[in-house]
């Protein structure tokens, strides 16, 4: 800067330099003209004025710009505001992002700004509110952030900065963090804090800013006077007071008072190595009284205070074990066995003996180190020897101040999470596939149409007994058997169409009783349980029927595979209240009334490593040869396409072993009104369809596909209809808007370019009563916010010759009743 100072002054020189010389000029040369010396002086005068007033501007200005503040330095910023496990980010009136540190960058990326981050809608409405209250009034908060899968995610703050108030900092963390420190900070304030304190031991909770957040009533009374005292939000140091002999006292009591301890026990995993001043994470302050320590006999100085220790750190909601310097387990709590697996079961020697044989020199090289060396903390990953797929997090601290040197442990229960993780990659992963199935099966169906037609065309010209007749109709066997796997995949992806009723769970297995007992044969026994004041669900009634059946199939074949063959399947079906559902503690299922419908038998249940699995498509148990793996995956579609749930488990026996799966089905009740306006366009247009039409209606064929374009119009040529072919929804429009005249539209769904409703909805601008007849392999439902247009009506493919005839033919009918009423 003092470079470019220079520079640019030594130019002003120069050139103020220049004007002055050219002033002395003009003001001879004015001279020598008028030869009158007092008008020359005048001139030369006001231009010196002029040229010194100018001068002074320039300084001026340069000494301004010299003086103002150079642009922001992010990098600088993103040091200053660098905090392991607070994500922190600044953002501009535009909600721009400006700078944040790395752990926004890692849980948000750098694209994203506050407050559009992935949350689930009323999390992100809340930010957006505290965004705006932010800018409104300096500071605002936003609790209990839920991630946009619906698991808790964040807590948030923002706060008005910069010199023209143009920037919002904002500071993000983890709400199971929050969590955790609320909950000891409750336990601290309330029961646990006085049972400690009637021990000897006063206890606080004291933020990473070392900001008091709650005290137990012992700690209170010492610190103030007032057991009823909160003391929250005051700094933790200045309760205290150190002598020369570096001694610890309540300042309120001065030496008069009792030695203290301290002890700092961190309340979660830190992010890196914490400095020597403390944690980066809230911590739970100890004070004893005595100089109680843990000593590695019982009468030594520590023995007195080992059970108080012992009390506290199995009252915690986190895992804790301490170790001695050596290595060896002094205790754990409960909490630490459950994460670790052992849960009711005494410690091992050394933590070592909890995980795989690749961590054992890592983690006990660890347990030493902190032990010995000075009283640090920080974490390491390691894999448990029950869970070896799933690393974890431990906690370690170096403790001093409890007579020998000792390791504190802490691992968090990740159980919940692990399933929770699991759940949602399942979803994802299932999810995907169906995606995958139904675009699969969607020009699959395409495919099928044609084959379909053209065998049924083919059909028309051959009588059985020739040559050909046989062949054909083969070709269109296995072209429906296909149809009939397309459906499944459709089913699988929740996109084939339904025909839902109000229908009572009783009645479905009744109807499918006496199949099911063909099905399984008379070594297999069936009961069948219905509990009373079942709730009516909407569903299908034939695909639940066929919900059942698949079941029932999976059920013979795993007890048949076993022994003699012989077994048991129980169908039940239960009554499910929203208080029982809140009972079980689903993270899945929403409270409210169920009726349920529970398949078990005793077929031996299924490997714990393949229940994650069976409902994928094209996966089985079974031999090579016995099942295409659609059964499941088919049950799993419906009941998914009908607002439904379904979970697999296995039965244990009185011994221990498995005896049987059991698969239960939930499907909410229905509460609503029975009408017509509950079943789908197809159902409710069901009328007695007439085969034929009298005389030849003008239809418009659009279809991108060519096979089912020919196919389709063959089919409705041989009807003697006149047909005009549209390969989109362009040419479909543009044959309208030319002039033609049609008494039926036949279209697509899905095409490029203009889709077969869009088309509609611009060709009803001036044909607004001509009926329209859709074609799709997707399911009418999946489309029905689509296609929801008046005088509309669906065909699935794939479609026979006859189907399409027959539709058509009804359709036609139909407006035409209905021309004659008007």
């Amino acid at each position: 800067m003092n470079v470019l100072g220079e520079a640019q002054g030594e130019r002003q020189t120069g050139l103020i330099g220049g004007i002055a010389a050219a002033a002395v000029a003009s003001a001879a040369l004015l001279w020598w003209i008028s030869g009158t010396p007092v008008l020359a002086f005048a001139y030369f005068a006001a231009l010196v004025v002029l040229i010194l007033a100018a001068s002074a501007a320039s300084r001026m200005r340069g000494g301004s710009t010299g003086d103002e503040l150079a642009p922001p330095d992010w990098s600088v910023t993103v040091t200053a505001i660098e905090q392991p496990g607070l994500a922190v980010a600044i953002t501009d009136r535009a909600n721009r992002l400006a700078c944040a540190n790395s752990a926004y960058a890692e849980w948000f990326g750098a694209a994203a700004a506050p407050p559009n981050l992935p949350l689930d809608r009323p999390s992100l409405e809340r930010l957006t509110r505290a965004a705006r209250e932010a800018w409104r009034d300096g500071t605002a908060r936003a609790d209990d952030l839920l991630r946009s899968d619906g698991t808790p995610g964040w807590h948030a703050s923002a706060e008005r900065a910069g010199r023209g108030e143009d920037y919002l900092i904002w500071r993000i963390s983890e709400a199971a963090a929050a969590n955790h420190a609320d909950a000891v900070g409750a336990l601290v304030g309330g029961a646990l804090g006085r049972m400690l304190s009637v021990a000897g031991i006063e206890t606080a909770l004291v933020g990473p800013d070392g900001i008091v957040r709650a005290v137990g009533r012992g700690f209170a009374q010492r610190a103030s006077g007032d057991p009823t005292a909160t003391l929250a939000g005051q700094e933790f140091v200045s309760f205290l007071r150190s002598d020369d002999r570096d001694r610890i006292f309540f300042a309120r009591e001065g030496r008069k008072g009792a030695p203290l301890t301290l002890v700092q026990v961190p309340l979660e995993e830190p992010s890196g190595v914490a400095t020597s001043t403390g944690s980066e994470v809230p911590s739970l302050m100890l004070l004893l009284e005595g100089g109680a320590g843990i000593g590695s006999g019982s009468d030594g100085p520590g023995a007195a205070a080992t059970p108080q220790l012992e009390a506290l750190l199995g009252a915690l909601p986190l895992g804790l074990a301490m170790t001695d310097r050596d290595g060896r387990f002094l205790f754990g709590n409960e909490a630490f066995k459950r994460a670790v697996g052992r849960e009711g079961q005494a410690m091992p020697s050394y933590p070592s003996d909890l995980v795989t044989r690749e961590d054992k020199g890592a983690l006990a090289d660890a347990v030493r180190r902190f032990g010995k060396g000075p009283a640090l903390s920080g974490d390491m990953a390691i894999r448990l020897r029950d869970t070896p797929d799933d690393p974890v997090s431990l906690g370690l601290a170096g403790v001093r101040g409890l007579g020998d040197a000792a390791v504190l442990l802490s691992l968090s229960d990740s159980t919940e999470e692990t399933r929770l993780k699991r759940q949602v990659a399942q979803a994802t992963k299932m999810q995907a596939v169906g995606q995958l199935a139904g675009g699969v099966a969607h020009d699959f169906n395409n495919v099928l149409t044609a084959i379909i037609g053209y065998c049924d065309l083919m059909l028309l010209r051959h009588t059985p007994g020739d040559s050909d007749y046989d062949d054909i109709q083969q070709i269109r066997a296995n072209s429906n058997r296909a149809a009939s796997l397309t459906r499944q995949l459709l089913a699988f992806s929740r996109q084939q169409t339904l025909q839902p009723k109000v229908v009572q769970l009783p009645d479905v297995v009744s109807e499918v009783s006496q199949l099911l007992k063909r099905l399984l044969g008379e070594n297999i026994e069936l009961k069948v349980r219905h509990d009373r004041d079942l709730g009516p669900v909407r569903a299908d009634p034939q695909q639940l029927e066929q919900v059942i059946v698949n079941l029932a199939v999976n059920a013979r074949d795993a007890i048949q595979s076993r022994g003699d063959g012989r077994g048991k399947l129980t169908l039940a079906t239960r009554r499910i209240s929203a208080r029982d559902v809140r009972a079980m503690g689903s993270e899945i299922i929403p409270a409210g009334e169920y009726t349920a419908i529970v398949a078990q038998d005793t077929g031996g249940g299924i490997a714990p490593e393949k229940l994650g699995k069976i409902f994928e498509p094209f996966f089985t148990t079974k031999v090579l040869g016995k099942g295409t793996g659609l059964g499941l995956s088919t049950v799993y579609g419906i009941v998914k396409q009908s607002g439904g749930y379904i979970f697999a488990d296995n039965v244990e026996g009185i011994s221990g072993t498995i005896e049987g799966a059991r698969f239960t089905i939930y499907l909410p009740v229905y509460s609503g009104p029975v009408s017509e306006e509950h079943l789908p366009a197809s159902a409710r247009d069901a009328e007695p369809e007439a085969s034929t039409w009298l005389g030849s209606a003008r239809i418009l064929l659009v279809e991108d596909e060519d096979m089912v374009r020919a196919v389709a119009e063959r089919a409705l040529a041989r009807s003697g209809h006149k047909i005009t072919l549209a390969r989109d929804g362009e040419e479909g429009l543009a044959a309208v808007a030319n002039g033609g005249e049609f008494d039926l539209i036949v279209s697509d769904v899905v095409m490029p370019g203009m889709s077969g409703p869009r088309m509609v909805k611009a060709i009803r601008k001036v044909r607004p009563d001509l009926p329209v007849l859709f074609m799709s392999g997707y399911a009418e439902e999946q489309l029905r916010k689509e296609i929801d247009v008046e005088n509309m009506h669906f065909l699935a493919k794939p479609f026979s010759v006859q189907q399409i005839g027959d539709r058509v033919a009804a359709i036609l009918n139909a407006g035409q009743r209905s021309a004659k009423l008007k």
